[in-house]
């Protein structure tokens, strides 16, 4: 069964894709709620990758509702190419990265609030590379990051390596320029330039214009991550 944790939403599981799926569905989310019961109840989010039939059933069954739909994007590598310039993201960039981050995403429940310890804790994470988070200068100031991350292969789902767009986002004061499009290209270039032969991306499924952004460039879903939600007294409940 995944780890059941608590953090400042309430409590929360995941079931991973590949050989960690349970074989149980409905004997394990009984488990995770009774544990979060025990642990004085609240509300409990169950993450679910790779969705599928059996799976959903098991969550709507035992009373979970679906809450969001985050869909996985791919594409093949390389992507078109843009002319907006880009460069590294240096140190000095933090407090106009966090500025930036934060006003695009202040409609957001985990990418919203950035601060600057949750900078630091994902720069401290094997896999960042500076070189790779690209940023975009307009009238002097920051106006647009396109954040990458590359994932090695993953035999156990038939994975190849994957360069992802791990965060992207334009300041509010540059919309309509075409940016998010050009950051895009300008992330996927970068990471195509590094050997990868496949881009990937999440999204929310109800950002309507983001997905239709990446679908022009070539991107399709690959599978849907959902989470699923109970309320306090339905958890409480749980045993």
């Amino acid at each position: 069964m995944s780890l059941v944790v608590r953090d400042h939403t309430g409590w929360v599981t995941r079931w991973d894709a590949g050989p960690a799926r349970p074989p149980d569905p409905v004997a394990q989310l009984r488990a995770a709620r009774s544990h979060a019961a025990q642990g004085g109840g609240g509300p409990f989010v169950l993450w679910v990758e790779h969705v599928d039939d059996a799976l959903d059933h098991a969550a709507r069954t035992e009373g979970l509702h679906p809450w969001r739909d985050l869909l996985q994007m791919r594409c093949a590598l390389p992507a078109a190419h843009t002319d907006v310039p880009t460069r590294p993201f240096v140190a000095s960039d933090a407090g106009a990265f966090l500025a930036v981050n934060n006003r695009a995403f202040a409609w957001h429940p985990e990418q919203g609030g950035m601060t600057v310890d949750d900078l630091a804790a994902k720069q401290a994470e094997p896999w960042f590379d500076p070189e790779g988070f690209r940023i975009h200068e307009r009238d002097g100031r920051l106006a647009a990051f396109c954040w990458t991350k590359i994932h090695p292969a993953n035999p156990s789902l038939g994975d190849p390596p994957l360069g992802e767009i791990y965060v992207i986002a334009v300041d509010p004061a540059f919309h309509g320029q075409g940016l998010g499009n050009a950051l895009t290209l300008a992330g996927l270039e970068w990471l195509s330039a590094h050997g990868l032969a496949q881009g990937m991306l999440y999204v929310e499924h109800d950002n309507v214009a983001a997905v239709r952004t990446y679908e022009r460039i070539g991107f399709h879903v690959h599978h849907i991550d959902r989470a699923y939600t109970a309320d306090a007294r339905a958890d409480g409940d749980a045993s």
